[in-house]
């Protein structure tokens, strides 16, 4: 059974279209990125995978529960963490964690464990008679993460949850999600891009209301392309290099360095740097470097931005 399956999901405010026909799958113990810029329409989707709004077209299924049809039955058997959780700053921790295990009906012979377990995972143990204003919002983003995880779902959904932290705030909270992932399968929402690349397996890249990408976070980096380097005094290099099997690009980069020129070629294999070693091997110049070229997950999403394809919405909407 899937953890997730989204098909054609799609969503409109008035004019806008929030999200235009998203579909995908994830896996049970996968662990989700949902990247894009602000206003991509992540916090749309997610409401929809939860319950919380209706699309006007498509489906989804969580863990065997249609979405559309039982709203209230995917959110009794899901984990969530709205952008802005929903905290009661006058109760203390203690107070609001037993007022959520009543409101999902937790037995009470089952909460004291449930309890426990959840206050140890999120590290509140010492905070439990503090009222909850009067914590850092690191800490506030852990009272929501343990409501989330109170039931003990096998579906976390988590939107923005580094949102307005400091540094050692995302450091604390990115090592209790990795925890939380060892027992279910987890969705996070983000537009740090640092974030993904250290917490998650996979990304969905969404803009402008459109899957972008789906592939796992190496696999998006990861780009059939070479950097060459090649005397400046060789003549015919592009035209050459065009010859070799599979390449699709060859374009110059940077001024000469020390009478080198350096090259970045692309190509539809990814056996591209053994091809373009063969090809060197049979000319006279000489090389000083030959390696492929890694994208970074920042230019990769700069890459998608870019791309010609993606009609630009009428008017900006925050999803």
């Amino acid at each position: 059974m899937k953890a997730i399956e989204a098909s054609d999901l799609s969503k409109a405010y008035g004019r806008v279209l929030a999200l235009e026909k998203v579909s995908f799958s994830v896996d049970k113990g996968e662990v989700i990125g949902l990247l894009g810029p602000n206003g991509a329409g992540k916090t749309t989707l997610m409401k929809i995978l939860t319950g919380y709004l209706q699309p006007d077209a498509g489906t989804a299924v969580l863990r065997g529960v249609d979405v559309v049809a039982n709203p209230i039955g995917v959110q009794r058997s899901i984990g969530y963490l709205p952008e802005n959780a929903p905290l009661y700053h006058e109760m203390t921790v203690q107070d609001y964690l037993l007022m959520m295990a009543e409101l999902r009906e937790i037995p009470p012979e089952k909460q004291k464990s449930m309890l426990s377990d959840a206050i140890y995972a999120t590290g509140l143990e010492d905070y439990l008679t503090r009222a909850i204003g009067k914590l850092s919002k690191g800490y506030r983003q852990r009272v929501g993460i343990a409501q989330a995880i109170l039931h003990r779902p096998e579906l976390l959904i988590l939107d923005e949850p580094m949102s307005g932290l400091d540094p050692t705030q995302i450091v604390e909270i990115r090592d209790l999600i990795k925890r939380l992932a060892a027992d279910a399968t987890v969705m996070l929402s983000t537009h740090i891009l640092s974030e993904v690349e250290t917490t998650c397996e996979r990304v969905l890249v969404i803009m402008r209301g459109r899957l972008r990408a789906d592939s796992r976070v190496d696999e998006l980096r990861s780009a059939n392309a070479a950097v060459v380097t090649i005397e400046s005094a060789a003549t015919g290099v592009a035209e050459a290099l065009k010859k070799v099997d599979g390449v699709v690009t060859v374009e110059k980069v940077g001024e000469p360095d020390g009478g080198f020129d350096t090259w970045r070629v692309t190509a539809s294999s990814d056996q591209l740097c053994p091809a373009l070693f063969e090809a060197l091997r049979r000319t006279s110049w000489r090389v000083a470097e030959l390696r492929s070229d890694t994208r970074t997950l920042e230019s990769v999403f700069r890459e998608l931005a870019q791309r010609p394809d993606e009609p630009k919405a009428e008017a900006e909407v925050q999803a």
